[in-house]
């Protein structure tokens, strides 16, 4: 549930306004810390990886997230090698309509893992016959 949770806050994120202040001090320290590794690889998608995992029920489903890790490294490739065109194309008003189209795929996955979460905890405490 609460990765449930932690998910649900980065897609209502996604959704809020594009622009955010941001203070002086945390320009400073903005270079100690790649920009790339947080942004692609931040508590969602971390959060994501490790619910799928404990989800799984056989050796298949383990060895399909890996591959689909892969596949979603292999498509930010393109995407962040092809960005000044893709930006061409779609535009500020596209990009702000693909981030909103993946922020609710975002919340649809973490109102199925709230979901999931409240039902095995049901299931702990319920008293059979």
């Amino acid at each position: 549930m609460a990765g449930g949770i932690l998910l649900v806050m980065v897609a209502l994120d996604m959704l809020g306004p594009g622009e955010t202040s941001v203070s002086t001090q945390r320009c400073e320290n903005i270079a100690i810390v790649p920009l790339a590794f947080p942004l692609t690889s931040g508590p969602g998608s971390i959060t994501t990886v490790i619910l799928l995992v404990s989800r799984a029920e056989n050796l298949l489903q383990i060895f399909i997230v890996p591959v689909g890790i892969f596949v979603g490294v292999l498509l930010t490739y393109l995407a962040l090698t092809f960005s000044t065109g893709l930006f061409k194309r779609f535009g500020d008003q596209g990009l702000r309509m693909v981030t909103a189209l993946m922020a609710i795929i975002v919340l649809a996955i973490a109102v199925q893992f709230i979901l999931d979460g409240t039902a095995g905890a049901i299931r702990q405490f319920e008293v059979g016959p």
